[in-house]
């Protein structure tokens, strides 16, 4: 082999194990301290590290992997127990606000949620102020803020969005026109339109969390 080949294969090497570093730095860090947003997360990460070459900094994709492996690893316990608490509230706020076409989203919809993740609802109105009257007449108190989606390549849109907190849970609402319903913005992980799953979808998901925890049982049982 030519020496500058073994140099580019090393290089290559040594680049794919500091992606690697501080994609698992910044699942760490998301876990452990409720970071939330991946850019932040691996900036942070590759800080402490000490790996500042920006080749180095993982997709949202590959942060998103060492998270799930994290969990599997440290929480292989504690995270789908609060995983499953996390939908069965969201299921019952969506029961709550069934005017407003919920639709689940984020980590507790792709099964990620820990401790430090709010459940996390898209409601679909017309008039966002519907919402707040809704939460107003049922005495429930709440924050309001904004927050900008992706919902194409050079469009951003603001958008309101409702925080309120019940047994000790957070909700994240985001409420969005009716049209929104037909195409959803694009995730921040991969950038493709950001999966939701209506009151039916979660259903199953809770349905397909007990099956899978009977075969854990099962299986446990015959080690």
């Amino acid at each position: 082999m030519a020496r500058g080949e073994h140099h580019r294969i090393h290089a290559h090497d040594r680049l794919q194990r500091n992606r690697l570093r501080v994609a698992q730095e910044a699942a760490r860090l998301m876990s452990e301290h409720g970071i939330r947003d991946f850019h932040h997360a691996k900036l942070k990460a590759s800080e402490r590290l000490g790996i500042l070459d920006t080749q180095s900094l993982p997709r949202n994709d590959e942060i998103e992997r060492a998270l799930r492996e994290h969990q599997r690893i440290f929480q292989a316990e504690s995270q789908p127990r609060h995983l499953r608490r996390c939908r069965e509230a969201a299921m019952e706020a969506m029961r709550f606000l069934d005017a407003f076409q919920p639709r689940l989203v984020g980590a507790v919809l792709e099964g990620t949620a820990d401790a430090h993740s709010a459940v996390c609802l898209h409601l679909f109105s017309d008039d966002p102020d519907a919402v707040l009257r809704f939460l107003h007449e049922r005495g429930v108190p709440y924050e309001t803020q904004t927050r900008r989606l992706r919902t194409g390549r050079d469009d951003n849109p603001e958008y309101p969005v409702v925080l309120f907190s019940a047994n000790s849970l957070s909700f994240d609402l985001t409420v969005l026109p009716v049209d929104a319903l037909r195409q959803a913005p694009l995730d921040r992980v991969d950038e493709r339109p950001m999966r939701r799953a209506g009151l039916a979808a979660v259903e199953q998901l809770l349905h397909e969390q007990d099956e899978d925890d009977e075969l854990e049982r099962k299986l446990a049982a015959l080690r």
